[in-house]
């Protein structure tokens, strides 16, 4: 029987290959694995088409963060939908009180104006946001969000491999759980209203 920490290891290669390119087994230029110890989560202050989003700002919100790449060819348009039915299915005023955000894993490509666009294709109350390299690792690596950025194919395009959970903050700031992937949007919102 495998060990605990084997199957943890590979259910973290299958999450991370959802935005595969299929490069296979290359080395990747930038990884973050996030996987050492419980993640804490965090305050954070990164770029949006806005304006900064610092997250000490909107306390007594309830947030929803989500690692991903605008990209992306499947798994983040099936997380950001579903996040957008579960701010549908809220009411106006626990909507009001409730915030999404897409923090970019691929800084490089990702500006703040083109996460506006891609954000708001899926709900107008969402927010992209973007920062450097380093700022985007440092994030990542408090919530224990995974990503590897694949080699370039030939005409220059790369994947960047991600986990994809949403992490779900209370109004206090504080880390309170993950959904996975493919959770029914009656779930997230009512994650969101037992928080509210």
């Amino acid at each position: 029987m495998p060990s605990f920490a084997l199957v943890i290891a590979l259910a973290f290669t299958v999450l991370l290959a959802a935005c595969s390119g299929g490069d296979g087994g290359n080395p990747p230029p930038h990884a973050v694995a996030g996987l050492a110890g419980k993640p804490v989560g965090g305050d954070f202050v990164l770029q949006s088409a806005a304006g900064p989003v610092d997250t000490k700002s909107l306390r007594g919100k309830v947030l929803l963060v989500y690692f991903g790449y605008t990209n992306c060819p499947d798994i983040c348009p099936a997380s950001l939908a579903a996040g957008a039915q579960a701010l549908n299915a809220l009411k106006p005023e626990e909507r009001e009180r409730t915030r999404l955000i897409m923090v970019s894993v691929d800084p490089e490509r990702d500006t703040p104006a083109t996460l506006q666009s891609y954000v708001a294709y899926f709900h107008p109350a969402m927010v992209g946001v973007t920062g450097t390299v380093a700022e985007i690792a440092a994030v990542a690596k408090a919530y224990g969000a995974g990503y590897v950025r694949q080699p370039p194919r030939a005409d220059g395009a790369y994947a960047v491999d991600h986990s994809a959970d949403t992490y779900v903050l209370g109004p206090d700031g504080k880390l309170v759980q993950n959904i996975h992937f493919a959770a029914p949007a009656e779930q997230v919102a009512e994650a969101v209203r037992k928080l509210l």
